[in-house]
């Protein structure tokens, strides 16, 4: 009785000291150390995942196909409606909320102090009076990185850009470079991922070429960008996890490299509407418009944006076979995201039949 007493004060003891939670020291007898259920949603994988900047364009997908596993994942939040969407992408207890800031490191540890892989999908577009690029894909990278290692987190997954370079005339793009070497000094094994721009439903490309054609006229629209799937990145991170290790950078670029013209082109093609008769906006006079800009609540451009808009993609080989995952072409779904742009004019204009052998002339008829 006392062995059994002196036992359990012992493992008291052992538990207060720790900061991780009873499952991750404590084998349960008669019990598998990872349990599963059946496939799907209602499976348990015995994992549990935190995913920084989850509620972006690019982590609602992780979560989604993280969860769908059986996977327990840690969305952190700012706001307390941006994570509505993401209860129901897991089953009953897989999908923990917990609010957090960047700048709190005891918010961040408790994030995910239970974890066993952490994402680090957070970074801004544009610079703001509380966040410039600085302090959230630098500072912020770092602050994380070294929490995560400091609380034994095993695998570490860093989401950076595929134009990441330290001697870039973008801030952002340095930032990102600057942000990968601080997340390797902190966390060495970490995996760094480098997406090209990417397109999907909630995107700043495909819709904000449809609503500011204008912005994506400079440098006369020749710039070469490699668009990539968010479908296809989130697949490939969620890939990454189940690889037990990898580490050092996976450059995930489009598989085509394609014009600013040209996506104006797609994008006319796709929704039926004429081509922009926008005119080329010089350099100068946009950065000034994108400066004033910044005193609204939400700018159309930034000035990093107008310096971006002349910068060509990095043309790297993709590393798409390491986590087997094929890219898709633009077009195959520039349909799926661009018809909300055609106008219900489209159903009352004639129908142009193709010429044929017998009527070689296209016929039009009246719907």
């Amino acid at each position: 009785m006392l062995s059994t007493a002196a036992s359990r004060a012992s493992l008291a003891r052992v538990l207060a000291s720790q900061k991780r939670g009873l499952h991750d020291i404590v084998n349960i007898p008669g019990r598998p150390a990872v349990s599963n259920g059946p496939p799907g949603r209602s499976a348990t994988t015995g994992h549990v995942v935190t995913v920084f900047g989850c509620t972006g364009f690019l982590g609602r997908y992780l979560v989604s196909k993280i969860a769908k596993s059986g996977t327990q994942v840690i969305v952190p939040y700012r706001d307390e409606d941006e994570k509505r969407h993401l209860k129901v992408m897991g089953d009953l207890g897989q999908i923990v909320p917990m609010e957090w800031d960047l700048r709190r490191p005891d918010q961040i540890e408790e994030c995910l102090r239970h974890s066993d892989t952490v994402y680090n999908l957070v970074g801004r577009d544009f610079e703001t009076k509380n966040f410039d690029f600085k302090s959230v894909q630098v500072d912020g990278a770092e602050s994380i990185a070294k929490i995560a290692a400091s609380a034994g987190v095993s695998r570490f997954i860093h989401v950076s850009h595929l134009n990441a370079d330290k001697d870039s005339k973008s801030k952002f793009y340095q930032a990102k470079a600057e942000g990968e070497e601080k997340v390797k000094a902190a966390f060495p094994n970490a995996t760094i991922v480098r997406p090209a721009v990417m397109y999907g439903y909630e995107d700043r490309l495909l819709n904000n070429i449809a609503i500011w054609s204008v912005w994506w006229k400079l440098n006369n629209a020749q710039t070469k960008i490699r668009p990539v799937h968010v479908m296809d990145v989130a697949q490939a991170l969620t890939n990454i996890f189940s690889i037990p290790s990898l580490p050092g950078t996976l450059n995930l670029p489009g598989p085509s490299t394609l014009t600013y013209d040209y996506l104006l082109a797609l994008l006319s093609t796709v929704t039926y509407n004429p081509p922009s008769r926008a005119p080329v906006v010089p350099k100068p006079v946009a950065a000034f418009l994108a400066k004033v800009a910044q005193n609204v609540w939400w700018p159309a451009l930034s000035p990093d944006e107008v310096e971006r808009r002349y910068i060509n993609d990095s043309d790297v080989s993709g590393d798409w076979d390491k986590v087997g995952v094929v890219p898709t072409e633009i077009e195959d779904n520039a349909l799926l995201y661009l018809r909300r742009y055609r106008s219900a004019e489209n159903f009352v204009r004639p129908v142009v039949l193709p010429p044929s052998r017998e009527n070689p002339v296209s016929a039009n008829l009246e719907l």
